[in-house]
Protein backbone atom coordinates (compact mmCIF):
# COMPACT_ATOMS: atom_id res chain seq x y z
CA UNK A 1 0.00 0.00 0.00
CA UNK A 2 1.16 3.53 -0.73
CA UNK A 3 2.54 5.11 2.45
CA UNK A 4 3.00 8.68 3.62
CA UNK A 5 6.45 8.94 2.04
CA UNK A 6 4.77 9.10 -1.37
CA UNK A 7 2.36 11.78 -0.17
CA UNK A 8 5.32 13.82 1.06
CA UNK A 9 7.04 13.33 -2.29
CA UNK A 10 3.85 14.40 -4.09
CA UNK A 11 3.75 17.60 -2.03
CA UNK A 12 7.42 18.34 -2.69
CA UNK A 13 6.81 18.05 -6.42
CA UNK A 14 3.67 20.14 -6.22
CA UNK A 15 5.50 22.86 -4.28
CA UNK A 16 8.24 22.95 -6.91
CA UNK A 17 5.65 23.28 -9.67
CA UNK A 18 3.76 25.95 -7.74
CA UNK A 19 6.91 28.06 -7.89
CA UNK A 20 6.64 28.17 -11.70
CA UNK A 21 4.12 30.76 -12.90
CA UNK A 22 1.74 29.15 -15.41
CA UNK A 23 -1.65 30.78 -15.98
CA UNK A 24 -3.61 29.46 -18.96
CA UNK A 25 -1.83 30.52 -22.14
CA UNK A 26 1.60 30.85 -20.49
CA UNK A 27 2.49 27.31 -19.52
CA UNK A 28 5.56 26.23 -21.53
CA UNK A 29 7.99 26.38 -18.60
CA UNK A 30 5.65 24.43 -16.32
CA UNK A 31 5.02 21.81 -19.01
CA UNK A 32 8.74 21.35 -19.57
CA UNK A 33 9.21 20.89 -15.82
CA UNK A 34 6.42 18.28 -15.72
CA UNK A 35 7.89 16.38 -18.67
CA UNK A 36 11.33 16.34 -17.06
CA UNK A 37 9.92 15.22 -13.71
CA UNK A 38 8.24 12.17 -15.29
CA UNK A 39 11.16 11.30 -17.57
CA UNK A 40 13.41 11.56 -14.52
CA UNK A 41 11.37 8.72 -13.01
CA UNK A 42 11.94 6.63 -16.14
CA UNK A 43 8.61 7.16 -17.94
CA UNK A 44 8.09 8.25 -21.52
CA UNK A 45 6.65 11.77 -21.52
CA UNK A 46 6.20 14.16 -24.41
CA UNK A 47 4.92 17.67 -24.95
CA UNK A 48 1.75 17.62 -27.06
CA UNK A 49 1.10 20.02 -29.93
CA UNK A 50 -1.33 21.87 -27.68
CA UNK A 51 1.34 22.25 -25.00
CA UNK A 52 0.30 19.65 -22.41
CA UNK A 53 2.28 16.61 -21.32
CA UNK A 54 1.26 13.04 -22.20
CA UNK A 55 2.91 10.35 -20.06
CA UNK A 56 2.88 6.59 -20.66
CA UNK A 57 2.79 4.87 -17.26
CA UNK A 58 2.88 1.39 -18.81
CA UNK A 59 0.46 -1.50 -18.67
CA UNK A 60 -0.34 -4.62 -20.64
CA UNK A 61 -4.03 -4.39 -21.61
CA UNK A 62 -3.97 -1.70 -24.30
CA UNK A 63 -7.60 -2.39 -25.29
CA UNK A 64 -8.93 -1.25 -21.88
CA UNK A 65 -6.76 1.77 -21.22
CA UNK A 66 -7.10 4.32 -18.43
CA UNK A 67 -6.30 8.02 -18.79
CA UNK A 68 -5.59 10.07 -15.66
CA UNK A 69 -5.93 13.81 -16.20
CA UNK A 70 -4.63 16.72 -14.13
CA UNK A 71 -3.76 20.27 -15.14
CA UNK A 72 -0.78 22.54 -14.69
CA UNK A 73 -2.43 25.76 -15.86
CA UNK A 74 -3.72 28.14 -13.23
CA UNK A 75 -5.73 31.30 -12.88
CA UNK A 76 -4.05 34.59 -13.69
CA UNK A 77 -4.56 37.75 -15.71
CA UNK A 78 -3.48 39.66 -18.79
CA UNK A 79 -2.81 43.33 -19.41
CA UNK A 80 -5.91 44.74 -21.09
CA UNK A 81 -4.97 48.43 -21.10
CA UNK A 82 -2.13 50.70 -20.08
CA UNK A 83 -3.85 53.61 -18.37
CA UNK A 84 -2.87 57.23 -18.71
CA UNK A 85 -1.27 57.21 -15.25
CA UNK A 86 0.88 54.19 -16.13
CA UNK A 87 -1.15 51.67 -14.19
CA UNK A 88 -2.66 48.57 -15.76
CA UNK A 89 -6.21 47.44 -16.33
CA UNK A 90 -6.35 43.66 -16.38
CA UNK A 91 -8.57 40.94 -17.74
CA UNK A 92 -8.75 37.58 -15.96
CA UNK A 93 -7.45 34.28 -17.27
CA UNK A 94 -9.88 31.62 -16.09
CA UNK A 95 -12.12 32.14 -13.09
CA UNK A 96 -9.88 34.55 -11.18
CA UNK A 97 -11.94 36.82 -8.92
CA UNK A 98 -11.14 40.48 -8.43
CA UNK A 99 -12.08 40.18 -4.75
CA UNK A 100 -9.35 37.55 -4.30
CA UNK A 101 -6.79 39.38 -6.41
CA UNK A 102 -6.78 42.61 -4.40
CA UNK A 103 -3.59 43.39 -2.45
CA UNK A 104 -1.66 40.47 -3.99
CA UNK A 105 1.88 40.78 -5.29
CA UNK A 106 2.22 40.03 -8.99
CA UNK A 107 4.83 39.46 -11.67
CA UNK A 108 4.32 41.02 -15.11
CA UNK A 109 5.92 38.97 -17.90
CA UNK A 110 6.64 41.01 -21.03
CA UNK A 111 7.15 39.56 -24.49
CA UNK A 112 10.65 41.03 -24.42
CA UNK A 113 11.60 38.79 -21.51
CA UNK A 114 11.41 41.30 -18.67
CA UNK A 115 9.78 40.34 -15.39
CA UNK A 116 8.45 43.37 -13.52
CA UNK A 117 6.93 43.23 -10.06
CA UNK A 118 3.78 44.98 -9.01
CA UNK A 119 0.69 44.83 -6.82
CA UNK A 120 -2.99 44.40 -7.58
CA UNK A 121 -4.83 47.16 -5.75
CA UNK A 122 -8.25 48.72 -5.57
CA UNK A 123 -8.24 51.92 -7.60
CA UNK A 124 -7.59 54.75 -5.12
CA UNK A 125 -6.58 52.19 -2.51
CA UNK A 126 -5.60 54.45 0.40
CA UNK A 127 -8.15 54.24 3.21
CA UNK A 128 -7.01 57.65 4.51
CA UNK A 129 -7.90 59.19 1.16
CA UNK A 130 -10.82 57.14 -0.16
CA UNK A 131 -13.87 57.52 2.05
CA UNK A 132 -15.77 54.98 -0.04
CA UNK A 133 -13.08 52.30 0.22
CA UNK A 134 -15.31 49.80 2.04
CA UNK A 135 -18.29 50.38 -0.22
CA UNK A 136 -16.46 50.03 -3.54
CA UNK A 137 -17.48 46.96 -5.53
CA UNK A 138 -14.48 44.83 -6.38
CA UNK A 139 -14.46 44.05 -10.09
CA UNK A 140 -11.96 44.04 -12.93
CA UNK A 141 -12.99 47.66 -13.57
CA UNK A 142 -12.22 48.78 -10.02
CA UNK A 143 -8.89 47.04 -9.37
CA UNK A 144 -5.63 47.68 -11.19
CA UNK A 145 -1.99 46.65 -11.31
CA UNK A 146 0.44 49.15 -9.84
CA UNK A 147 3.91 48.42 -11.28
CA UNK A 148 6.73 48.64 -8.76
CA UNK A 149 8.59 51.12 -10.92
CA UNK A 150 8.63 54.93 -11.04
CA UNK A 151 6.02 55.36 -13.77
CA UNK A 152 3.31 58.00 -14.01
CA UNK A 153 2.23 57.80 -17.64
CA UNK A 154 1.43 55.23 -20.28
CA UNK A 155 4.60 56.14 -22.14
CA UNK A 156 6.77 55.52 -19.07
CA UNK A 157 5.16 52.13 -18.49
CA UNK A 158 5.63 51.18 -22.14
CA UNK A 159 9.29 52.17 -21.85
CA UNK A 160 9.67 49.24 -19.42
CA UNK A 161 8.56 46.87 -22.18
CA UNK A 162 5.03 46.36 -20.81
CA UNK A 163 2.29 46.07 -23.44
CA UNK A 164 -1.30 44.94 -23.84
CA UNK A 165 -1.41 41.13 -23.88
CA UNK A 166 1.39 40.67 -21.36
CA UNK A 167 0.84 38.04 -18.67
CA UNK A 168 0.20 38.86 -15.02
CA UNK A 169 0.98 36.13 -12.47
CA UNK A 170 -0.08 36.20 -8.84
CA UNK A 171 2.25 35.16 -6.01
CA UNK A 172 1.11 31.68 -4.86
CA UNK A 173 2.35 32.12 -1.24
CA UNK A 174 3.02 28.38 -0.85
CA UNK A 175 3.58 26.85 2.57
CA UNK A 176 3.11 23.65 4.59
CA UNK A 177 2.22 23.93 8.26
CA UNK A 178 3.57 21.73 11.04
CA UNK A 179 0.08 20.23 11.34
CA UNK A 180 0.16 19.05 7.73
CA UNK A 181 -2.01 21.69 6.08
CA UNK A 182 -0.97 22.73 2.59
CA UNK A 183 -1.71 26.34 1.68
CA UNK A 184 -1.19 28.07 -1.64
CA UNK A 185 -2.87 29.69 -4.53
CA UNK A 186 -3.27 27.22 -7.39
CA UNK A 187 -3.40 23.96 -5.46
CA UNK A 188 -6.06 23.57 -8.16
CA UNK A 189 -4.53 21.68 -9.79
CA UNK A 190 -0.80 21.56 -9.23
CA UNK A 191 -1.37 19.51 -6.09
CA UNK A 192 -2.85 16.75 -8.25
CA UNK A 193 0.03 16.93 -10.72
CA UNK A 194 2.22 16.19 -7.70
CA UNK A 195 -0.09 13.30 -6.82
CA UNK A 196 0.36 11.78 -10.29
CA UNK A 197 4.12 12.10 -9.83
CA UNK A 198 3.76 10.35 -6.47
CA UNK A 199 1.91 7.51 -8.21
CA UNK A 200 4.62 7.31 -10.88
CA UNK A 201 7.35 7.12 -8.24
CA UNK A 202 5.44 4.35 -6.43
CA UNK A 203 5.19 2.34 -9.66
CA UNK A 204 8.89 2.82 -10.37
CA UNK A 205 10.14 2.11 -6.86
CA UNK A 206 8.19 -1.14 -6.68
CA UNK A 207 8.76 -2.21 -10.31
CA UNK A 208 4.97 -2.34 -10.84
CA UNK A 209 3.43 -2.57 -14.30
CA UNK A 210 -0.33 -1.90 -14.22
CA UNK A 211 -2.57 -4.54 -15.76
CA UNK A 212 -4.35 -1.80 -17.73
CA UNK A 213 -2.41 0.42 -20.09
CA UNK A 214 -2.31 3.68 -18.16
CA UNK A 215 -1.54 7.18 -19.32
CA UNK A 216 -1.43 10.54 -17.57
CA UNK A 217 -2.26 13.76 -19.38
CA UNK A 218 -1.20 16.98 -17.67
CA UNK A 219 -3.24 19.56 -19.53
CA UNK A 220 -2.65 23.30 -19.84
CA UNK A 221 -6.03 24.82 -20.73
CA UNK A 222 -8.36 23.37 -18.08
CA UNK A 223 -9.08 26.73 -16.46
CA UNK A 224 -10.54 28.01 -19.74
CA UNK A 225 -12.51 24.86 -20.50
CA UNK A 226 -10.74 22.86 -23.20
CA UNK A 227 -7.68 21.30 -21.58
CA UNK A 228 -8.71 17.67 -21.91
CA UNK A 229 -10.26 17.94 -25.37
CA UNK A 230 -7.30 16.40 -27.22
CA UNK A 231 -4.46 13.85 -26.98
CA UNK A 232 -6.50 10.81 -25.96
CA UNK A 233 -4.41 7.71 -26.80
CA UNK A 234 -5.90 4.79 -28.69
CA UNK A 235 -7.55 2.11 -26.56
CA UNK A 236 -8.70 4.40 -23.74
CA UNK A 237 -12.03 3.28 -22.30
CA UNK A 238 -12.02 5.39 -19.12
CA UNK A 239 -10.71 8.79 -18.14
CA UNK A 240 -10.53 10.11 -14.59
CA UNK A 241 -9.81 13.73 -13.73
CA UNK A 242 -7.56 14.06 -10.70
CA UNK A 243 -8.47 17.59 -9.71
CA UNK A 244 -9.38 19.42 -6.53
CA UNK A 245 -12.16 18.04 -4.35
CA UNK A 246 -14.64 20.68 -3.23
CA UNK A 247 -14.94 21.62 0.45
CA UNK A 248 -17.71 23.93 1.61
CA UNK A 249 -21.25 24.37 2.86
CA UNK A 250 -23.56 21.52 1.95
CA UNK A 251 -20.72 19.11 1.09
CA UNK A 252 -19.26 16.29 3.17
CA UNK A 253 -15.60 16.40 2.19
CA UNK A 254 -12.82 17.89 4.33
CA UNK A 255 -9.28 18.80 3.35
CA UNK A 256 -8.05 15.57 4.95
CA UNK A 257 -10.15 13.34 2.70
CA UNK A 258 -10.28 12.35 -0.95
CA UNK A 259 -13.43 13.52 -2.67
CA UNK A 260 -15.26 11.37 -5.21
CA UNK A 261 -17.55 13.49 -7.36
CA UNK A 262 -20.89 11.98 -8.36
CA UNK A 263 -22.14 15.04 -10.29
CA UNK A 264 -21.08 18.58 -11.10
CA UNK A 265 -22.25 21.38 -13.40
CA UNK A 266 -21.73 19.14 -16.41
CA UNK A 267 -24.03 16.43 -15.11
CA UNK A 268 -23.47 13.02 -13.53
CA UNK A 269 -20.22 11.12 -13.79
CA UNK A 270 -20.27 7.49 -14.92
CA UNK A 271 -22.25 5.54 -12.34
CA UNK A 272 -19.99 2.52 -12.87
CA UNK A 273 -16.76 4.49 -12.48
CA UNK A 274 -18.00 6.31 -9.38
CA UNK A 275 -19.00 2.98 -7.87
CA UNK A 276 -15.62 1.43 -8.54
CA UNK A 277 -13.84 4.48 -7.13
CA UNK A 278 -15.88 4.05 -3.94
CA UNK A 279 -14.96 0.35 -3.88
CA UNK A 280 -11.27 1.24 -4.34
CA UNK A 281 -11.46 3.76 -1.50
CA UNK A 282 -12.98 1.19 0.84
CA UNK A 283 -10.54 -1.56 -0.14
CA UNK A 284 -7.50 0.68 0.30
CA UNK A 285 -8.65 2.13 3.63
CA UNK A 286 -8.79 5.65 2.20
CA UNK A 287 -10.82 8.26 4.08
CA UNK A 288 -13.25 9.53 1.43
CA UNK A 289 -16.46 11.42 0.80
CA UNK A 290 -18.87 11.39 -2.12
CA UNK A 291 -20.22 14.79 -3.08
CA UNK A 292 -22.13 16.76 -5.70
CA UNK A 293 -20.31 19.95 -6.75
CA UNK A 294 -22.68 22.84 -7.51
CA UNK A 295 -20.32 25.03 -9.62
CA UNK A 296 -17.62 22.95 -11.24
CA UNK A 297 -16.31 21.52 -14.51
CA UNK A 298 -13.33 19.28 -15.24
CA UNK A 299 -10.88 18.18 -17.89
CA UNK A 300 -12.64 14.87 -18.38
CA UNK A 301 -15.84 16.63 -19.43
CA UNK A 302 -13.85 18.45 -22.12
CA UNK A 303 -12.55 15.01 -23.14
CA UNK A 304 -16.13 13.77 -23.48
CA UNK A 305 -17.15 16.81 -25.50
CA UNK A 306 -14.38 15.99 -27.98
CA UNK A 307 -16.47 12.98 -29.01
CA UNK A 308 -14.54 10.05 -27.58
CA UNK A 309 -16.50 7.02 -26.39
CA UNK A 310 -15.35 6.60 -22.78
CA UNK A 311 -16.55 6.35 -19.19
CA UNK A 312 -15.51 9.17 -16.88
CA UNK A 313 -14.86 10.01 -13.24
CA UNK A 314 -13.45 12.71 -10.99
CA UNK A 315 -11.55 12.55 -7.70
CA UNK A 316 -9.18 14.78 -5.79
CA UNK A 317 -7.92 15.86 -2.40
CA UNK A 318 -10.30 18.14 -0.53
CA UNK A 319 -9.44 21.81 -1.16
CA UNK A 320 -11.03 24.70 0.73
CA UNK A 321 -11.41 28.27 -0.60
CA UNK A 322 -11.18 27.27 -4.26
CA UNK A 323 -9.99 29.93 -6.69
CA UNK A 324 -8.73 31.93 -3.72
CA UNK A 325 -5.96 31.21 -1.21
CA UNK A 326 -6.55 27.46 -1.13
CA UNK A 327 -5.94 24.91 1.62
CA UNK A 328 -5.63 21.14 1.63
CA UNK A 329 -3.86 18.60 3.87
CA UNK A 330 -1.20 15.95 3.41
CA UNK A 331 -3.78 13.34 4.48
CA UNK A 332 -5.95 14.32 1.51
CA UNK A 333 -2.96 13.74 -0.75
CA UNK A 334 -2.33 10.30 0.74
CA UNK A 335 -5.99 9.29 0.51
CA UNK A 336 -6.12 10.35 -3.15
CA UNK A 337 -3.00 8.33 -3.94
CA UNK A 338 -4.52 5.28 -2.28
CA UNK A 339 -7.73 5.50 -4.29
CA UNK A 340 -5.85 5.80 -7.61
CA UNK A 341 -3.58 2.88 -6.74
CA UNK A 342 -6.57 0.88 -5.58
CA UNK A 343 -8.44 1.62 -8.79
CA UNK A 344 -5.44 0.37 -10.75
CA UNK A 345 -5.10 -2.61 -8.40
CA UNK A 346 -1.40 -1.91 -7.88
Amino acid sequence: MIDRNYADYAWEQAAALLAIDSPSGYTAKAAAWVRNAFTGLGFDARITTKGGVLIDLGGTDAADGLLLEAHADTLGAMVAEIKGDGRLRLTPLGGMRAENAEAENVRIYTRGGQVIEGTCQLCNASVHVNGSYGDAKRSWDTVEIVPDEDVNSAAETRSLGIEVGDIICFDPRTRRTTSGYLKSRFLDDKLSVGILLGLAKYLRDNAITPARRTYAHVTVYEEVGHGGSASVPAGITEAISVDMGCVGAGLQCTERQVSICAKDSGGPYSYEVVGRLIDAAKASGADFAVDVYPFYGSDVEATLRSGVDIRHGLIGPGVYASHGYERSHIDGVLNTLRVIAGYLEV
